[in-house]
C-alpha cells in the first residue's frame, strides 16, 4: 500500500511517520519539501493553485492519502481568512474530488474549535458545528467538503494536541517555567491535553484494522469520528500537571507559582471555545482502541523528554 502523507514536518505528520511506514510505502510531503532533520521529501504546499495539489496526487498515485497539513494559527487567521480558508478548506475538496475518482481513501484531521464551547456534555460527532472564528470555520469548511466529495474517507476530530517537539503548550510552559517565578494560565477553559503521537498510533490502529491485507475492505465504517486522550482537564491543570511532572524529570530546577485567570483576563484576536471536550465513545467502539487518560498519555510526553535529555 502507497501512503501519501501530507504535512509530514508537523507534530501530527512527524509521528504519523513513524506509526504508518510499517503499514506500507510512505510518501512523506511538507510546504517545502524538507522533513524534520534536514532529509528531502515531496513538496506539498496545500496553499498553492489546485492543479499543483492535482500534479503531485497524479505523480503519486497512493492507495491511501493521510491529510496532517492544516493551517492552524488561530489568531492569524482572523487577519488571514482566505489562506486559511484555501489550506483548509479549498485544497480538501481538491483531495477529496481526485479520490473520488479513483476510489482512493483519505484520513484528515479536524478539530474542537468546529463546536462553540456552550454547554457541558461531551461533544459528540452529530452534535451541530457552530464554529466561533475563521480558523473554525475553515476547519468545518474542509470537513464538509471531503463528505460532499464522495471519497471514502475518516475524519477525526482532535483537541489540545501537544508533543515533545514543535511549538505547542507544553514545550511553551516549559520554557516559561525556565525563565519565570510566577505563570498565569487560564482556568476557564475545558479539553482534553492529546499527544500527537497518541493520535498517530491510533490512526495506524485504525488503517492496520481497515486494511489487514494492505486493501481497504468494502465494509470499512468510514465517516467522522472524536479521537482524544481520555478526561478533561482546564489549561490552568494541564499546566499545573505538566510541570509538576517536568520536575520530578528534572526537566525544570523549580516549580513556578501557576495563577489561575479568567479567559477575560488573557483577551486574544480569535475567540476559544469554553468547552472541549470530545465525546470518543464511537471511535473506541468502532476500531477496538484505547485511548489512556490525559495524564497517563501526559507523563509519556515527559518521560520522551527526559529521555532525549531535553531541558525546558
Amino acid at each position: 500500500m502507497k501512503i501519501l502523507l501530507l504535512g509530514a514536518g508537523g507534530q501530527v505528520g512527524f509521528e504519523l511517520m513513524r506509526a504508518l511506514g510499517p503499514l506500507g510505502a510512505l510518501w512523506p510531503a511538507t510546504r517545502d519539501g524538507t522533513l524534520p532533520g534536514g532529509a528531502r521529501c515531496r513538496v506539498a504546499d496545500l496553499g498553492a493553485a489546485a492543479p499543483v495539489l492535482r500534479a503531485l496526487l497524479d505523480d503519486a498515485a497512493p492507495d491511501l492519502i493521510v491529510n496532517a497539513a492544516a493551517y492552524t494559527a488561530v489568531d492569524r487567521a482572523e487577519d488571514e481568512p482566505a489562506l486559511a480558508r484555501r489550506i483548509n478548506a479549498e485544497a480538501v475538496d481538491t483531495l477529496g474530488r481526485w479520490a473520488a475518482t479513483r476510489g482512493v481513501p483519505v484520513i484528515h484531521y479536524s478539530t474542537d474549535y468546529v463546536f462553540d464551547g456552550s454547554g457541558q456534555r461531551a461533544w459528540r460527532e452529530d452534535d451541530a458545528a457552530a464554529p466561533l472564528g475563521v480558523y473554525g470555520a475553515s476547519k468545518l469548511a474542509g470537513e464538509q467538503a471531503l463528505r460532499a466529495s464522495g471519497a471514502p474517507h475518516l475524519i477525526l476530530r482532535t483537541a489540545w494536541v501537544y508533543a515533545a517537539r514543535g511549538r505547542n503548550f507544553l514545550r511553551a510552559m516549559l520554557r516559561l517555567a525556565a525563565e519565570r517565578d510566577t505563570l498565569r494560565v487560564v482556568s476557564d477553559q475545558f479539553g482534553t491535553p492529546t499527544p500527537a503521537r497518541l493520535i498517530a498510533n491510533a490512526t495506524a490502529a485504525i488503517v492496520a484494522r481497515s486494511a489487514p491485507r494492505g486493501t481497504f475492505g468494502s465494509d470499512v465504517p468510514w465517516g467522522t469520528y472524536h479521537l482524544t486522550a481520555a478526561g478533561h482537564t482546564s489549561w490552568h491543570g494541564f499546566a499545573t500537571a505538566l510541570l509538576t511532572s517536568a520536575q520530578r524529570a528534572e526537566l525544570i530546577a523549580r516549580m513556578p507559582e501557576i495563577q489561575a485567570i479568567t479567559t477575560a483576563d488573557y483577551p486574544t484576536r480569535a475567540q476559544r471555545p469554553a468547552w472541549s471536550v470530545l465525546d470518543c465513545a464511537r471511535v473506541q467502539q468502532t476500531f477496538a482502541l484505547h485511548l489512556p487518560p490525559w495524564p497517563v498519555a501526559l507523563n509519556a510526553v515527559i518521560g520522551e523528554l527526559a529521555g532525549c535529555g531535553t531541558r525546558g
